[in-house]
């Protein structure tokens, strides 16, 4: 196999961007909390919420202390609001596991709430320093191409890291520098579409390229239309129930305009059921 390493990482010190969990000092819990944020969600929509997030719950045990609707309010429009819900528990298993601070080992980090492989190894290697391979969607996207010769890559599996761990140098701080290398490359320069090919630092030893750019399809799953769906109609209601600070409202008020009556009432038992949202007495509110 091609090295893949140098270049990337010679790349990343001249093009990296500057981002805030990338800045000496940033801490395991902002990198932690800007990790479950970017989930699904842009960077430019992630910092403001992200800096805000922190000035308010510097550490895990403040937002521990607080409830999750405070959590729940906070997320605002990021989008997939269990991902807040998620995180406030966490903290506090952080809390009463941890003292207070951050794992530093990935099955630790695993065993917390809302926290996946990926999660768990960009913590432990971007917060800690250790050696894993991280893999998100865009790295995934650089090893298809680079490595297999896909214009996409197929469903994610454990062959995402083990095909990571194969470039990754032996040295820490070089492997830790070559994981954010090949996020920021599929980010900014091999994206999904038109991928920037004369911008990247492997173009002259990537399968993909080489082979003369062949479709070999597109297996990622598509996500649903936002217009009209189900995560529209449970946005709706989440956006009354934060409006109304700490207060409960009468279930019958909340949305009653919406089209769908039937896709209303289902909003409202999903939130519910995924504990955004607590029913009693007809009244509706943030969890407590």
């Amino acid at each position: 196999m091609p090295d893949l390493a140098t270049p990337l990482i010679e790349w990343y010190r001249d093009n990296a961007r500057d981002l805030p969990w990338r800045r000496p000092g940033f801490g395991a819990w902002g990198v932690l909390v800007s990790e479950f944020m970017l989930q699904q969600t842009p960077v430019n929509r992630v910092i403001p919420h992200l800096e805000a997030w922190l000035a308010r719950w510097p550490t895990p045990t403040a937002l521990a202390m607080d409830a999750p609707a405070d959590a729940v309010r906070a997320w605002a429009n990021l989008g997939y609001p269990r991902r807040a819900l998620w995180l406030h528990r966490a903290a506090v298993e952080i809390r009463d596991r941890h003292d207070g601070v951050v794992p530093d080992d990935v099955d630790a980090l695993l065993a917390l709430t809302g926290i996946g492989d990926y999660t768990a190894r960009a913590v432990a290697v971007f917060a800690y320093g250790s050696r894993h391979p991280v893999v998100d969607t865009n790295t995934r996207r650089v090893l298809a191409r680079a490595i297999d010769g896909r214009s996409q890559p197929g469903p994610p599996s454990k062959r995402d890291l083990a095909a990571m761990e194969v470039i990754l140098p032996v040295d820490v701080e070089s492997s830790a520098i070559v994981n954010a290398a090949a996020m920021e490359l599929g980010a900014t320069v091999c994206i999904a579409r038109s991928p920037r090919c004369d911008a990247c630092p492997i173009a002259d030893r990537c399968a993909w390229r080489l082979a003369g750019y062949p479709d070999t399809g597109d297996e990622r799953r598509r996500q649903a239309k936002y217009e009209g769906s189900d995560r529209q109609a449970r946005g709706a209601v989440l956006r009354v129930l934060r409006d109304a600070e700490a207060h409960a409202v009468p279930v019958d008020t909340v949305i009653p305009d919406w089209p769908d009556p039937l896709q209303r009432d289902r909003a409202i038992d999903s939130l519910i059921a995924d504990g955004l949202a607590e029913a009693a007495d007809g009244m509706l509110r943030l969890p407590h």
